[in-house]
Order: structure tokens, then sequence, then C-alpha cells
């Protein structure tokens, strides 16, 4: 069972971000997983500025959830690098994401897109299979909780470079972004897996 609130709205000015979560529940309402998801909103900010405003403190969040993930400065510890397929956009759809965006060219001019853009599920779910692949040796059990934040689109054809960082302060978290080659542009950031088990990246080279 599912059931949804939302939990967080912040005043960004000229616009907001709104966070969703959606807490999954087996039919002995034993907890499955929570998902958490936050949404920019353009034209409905400055709220905040108004007279007789007055903020509202919403439930408690895991740390994972507002964790800045900030990258390390020095050179990853693992780089993995993937080209996506032409059609991987109309491949996706069967993850049950019918957003034309994805598909129809002429939507995707309109939302300001030369071409029909990847799903970002996809992108992610590629980044997210690297880092399991490199940390855990493929072992998706020990897979504890994942947060990112999609910064640009990627197109279908483009390649993925997923660079990892073990964080020295939990040898349980593995930090990562997103690269597209092709444009050099960062397409996941402030990004971290977490597992169950201290994980390691030394020697990692995993096989796609």
């Amino acid at each position: 069972m599912c059931t949804t609130q939302v939990v967080d709205i912040q005043d960004k000015g000229k616009g907001l971000t709104a966070t969703g979560r959606i807490t999954m529940t087996d039919k002995n309402n034993n907890l499955v997983a929570v998902a958490e998801s936050t949404t920019f909103i353009r034209g409905i900010g400055g709220f905040s500025k108004k007279p007789g405003f007055k903020a509202v403190d919403g439930p408690k969040r895991p740390a994972a959830a507002t964790a800045a993930n900030a990258i390390p400065k020095r050179a990853a510890d693992a780089v993995v690098s993937q080209k996506t397929t032409e059609e991987q956009a109309a491949i996706y759809r069967l993850s049950g994401d019918f957003n034309p965006l994805h598909i129809d060219p002429e939507m995707s001019k309109m939302g300001g897109f030369k071409t029909p853009i990847l799903h970002g599920l996809c992108s992610f779910g590629h980044a997210v299979r690297h880092v399991v692949q490199a940390a855990a040796n493929n072992d998706a059990a020990k897979l504890k909780n994942v947060k990112a934040r999609f910064s640009a689109p990627v197109l279908p054809g483009e390649t993925l470079e997923t660079s990892m960082w073990l964080d020295n302060a939990n040898p349980h978290r593995v930090l990562f972004q997103v690269r597209v080659v092709e444009r050099d542009t960062i397409a996941i950031t402030n990004a971290a897996v977490e597992f169950s088990v201290p994980v390691s990246l030394s020697g990692a080279n995993p096989k796609l």
C-alpha cells in the first residue's frame, strides 16, 4: 500500500520547491520503502515575504534525504562510462512514463528542447547501476538509499560518465555525479548511494 504527503515547501523567489513523499508498506503494514521527490515550480514564489507569513515545520525527514552530498576535491575513486542508445527514450516508455516530451519532437520543442530527451529515471538508473556494480559487486540487495539531483537533460544516444568517490567519513556511502561526455555537461549532481554494509571502490572495474 502507498500513502502520499507533502513534506516540504521552500520559497525560491521566482518559484518554489515542493517535496512529496510516498511511503510503501506491505499487507502487514511493514515499511517497505520511502521515496521522496522535489519539483521546482516556476512563477509562484515570493510568498514568504508577504505580511503575515508564518513558516510551518513539516514532518521529520531522514538525514539522507537532506544531505548536500558535495563531492570531494580529489580525483574520482572510480569512473564508468556507458553510451545510451538512440531509441532508448522510446523503449523506456515501458516504465509507464508516457510524457510526450520523451518521444514527440514537436512537444519537446515546445518544452525548449531541440529533440526528445531521455527520461530522468533512465539516466538515474544507469548511474545507480554503475555505483552498485563498482562498489557492491552488482549486489543490489546491499542498497539502502539513494539521493540525486537532476541538473541537466540527457539526449538519447549520449554517453553517461559516472564518477564515484568513497565517503571517507562513512564507508557505507559512495558519492557520485554523472557527466554527459559529448557536451561536457553535469546531468546528475549532489548524489550519493548508501549501502547496508561497508563498501570499497579499490580496483573497481565493473563490466557493463
